[in-house]
């Protein structure tokens, strides 16, 4: 990724998912919320979609009928964005170093079995992996 990302990378690593806070949960949909409380705070667009789209969030929107919402927020196809979702999909809930089927089991261990989490997740599969073997790939060139 062009050097200029990496800084906006770990920014959006760290925000990704502010919108569970309590204070902050307007919808219950944690990457609509957190986008729409760091744009009302003056930070930059490009973080707000990042925030907004990340692991294929895209995905429980339309499961809960939040998709023209989240479409106030570029959908970004980039290396920035394949890596946050990896980092995303790899780390379990303590932070420990997990890979994508783990961490997918452990998801799906949290909620009810047709939930919309779920039903979301199992759609978003394959678009996940995609990202996190574009990132893999990125990552033995450099």
């Amino acid at each position: 990724m062009p050097p200029g990302d990496h800084e906006l990378l770990v920014v959006a690593a760290w925000w990704h998912d502010l919108g569970y806070a309590p204070g902050l949960a307007a919808t219950g949909f944690h990457p609509l919320d957190g986008a729409r409380y760091l744009s009302h705070e003056g930070y930059p667009e490009r973080l707000c979609a990042l925030v907004a789209h990340h692991s294929a969030a895209t995905f429980e929107a339309e499961e809960r009928g939040l998709a023209d919402e989240l479409t106030a927020w570029p959908h970004e196809q980039s290396a920035v964005a394949d890596a946050l979702w990896m980092a995303d999909m790899t780390a379990g809930p303590r932070g420990e170093s997990i890979d994508y089927p783990t961490r997918l089991a452990e998801i799906r261990g949290r909620y009810e079995p047709g939930s919309v989490v779920v039903r979301a997740m199992s759609r978003a599969r394959p678009v996940i992996e995609a990202a996190i073997d574009r990132t893999d790939r990125r990552l033995r060139v450099a």
